[in-house]
């Protein structure tokens, strides 16, 4: 796992592979329908013929490919999303923000050693003012740097004390986390100190951590920053406007 540059080129490019597949084959059905003759009869000109075809419309209308593979993640991740939904937007408690009784729910899976992450926290901000009905789940996913795990563990001791947005924007602020970051971002957030310093090591967080590699493991998620919405899976630092839009769709589909 690390951390999420781009949104998972290896994906996209077999998704775009299928879809080219699927399209030469339905070409091809269509080719020979009528002719009482499958794919494996069809002669090495007259797929070449088919491929030529569906190259030219690929060509003339160069948009069909990012729709269909849209598409083709949307239902993938409804897929995988099906029976780990209402876990997966069940937080932690406490390690939420935004509105806590919102209507719709952005989960999204965060190191504090990522740099991705950290300049995704403005973009959360804004869509949290901008949407008063969002409340966003965050899942812990240590995975990049030793210091990675101290921090996720004294995020969810904030959980603890009410004070989890705050050491969240804290540490984030604070840069690479390590022992004396956690700490200080710890008073800045309003902690107190040795009580979560003791919290961090409740059974409860070991318990969370593991539950939140584990939702990684099914749902695909090698990355941070990763998001989930609605149906949608998100990965990457993918901005304010590609989140807005999934915010906005899966508030139409809920209403």
């Amino acid at each position: 796992m690390t951390e999420n540059r781009t949104p998972m080129r290896s994906r996209v490019a077999f998704a775009a592979i299928a879809i080219l597949l699927l399209l030469l084959g339905a070409a091809a059905g269509w080719l020979w329908q009528g002719r009482g003759k499958d794919a494996s009869s069809i002669a090495v000109a007259d797929r070449k013929a088919v491929e030529g075809v569906v190259r030219e419309y690929i060509l003339a209308n160069p948009e069909i490919l990012p729709q269909a593979m849209q598409n083709l993640q949307r239902r993938e991740s409804a897929k995988l999303l099906a029976n780990v939904r209402g876990d997966v937007e069940t937080p932690f408690p406490g390690a939420i923000m935004g509105n806590p009784k919102g209507t719709v729910t952005l989960v999204m899976f965060t190191d504090y050693a990522c740099g991705y992450c950290r300049q995704s926290v403005p973009e959360v901000d804004a869509l949290i003012a901008a949407n008063p009905d969002l409340r966003v789940v965050v899942r812990e996913l240590p995975i990049i740097a030793p210091a990675s795990e101290d921090a996720a563990r004294w995020a969810l001791a904030a959980a603890m004390q009410g004070r989890y947005h705050d050491f969240h924007q804290a540490i984030f602020a604070a840069g690479r986390p390590d022992a004396a970051a956690i700490e200080a971002a710890a008073r800045t957030a309003g902690l107190d100190v040795e009580r979560a310093r003791k919290a961090s090591t409740d059974p409860k967080i070991d318990q969370e951590i593991a539950r939140n590699m584990d939702f990684a493991r099914q749902l695909g998620v090698t990355g941070t920053p990763s998001w989930i919405i609605g149906d949608q899976q998100l990965f990457g630092a993918v901005g304010r406007d590609d989140l807005g839009k999934a915010i906005a769709e899966a508030r139409n589909q809920a209403g």
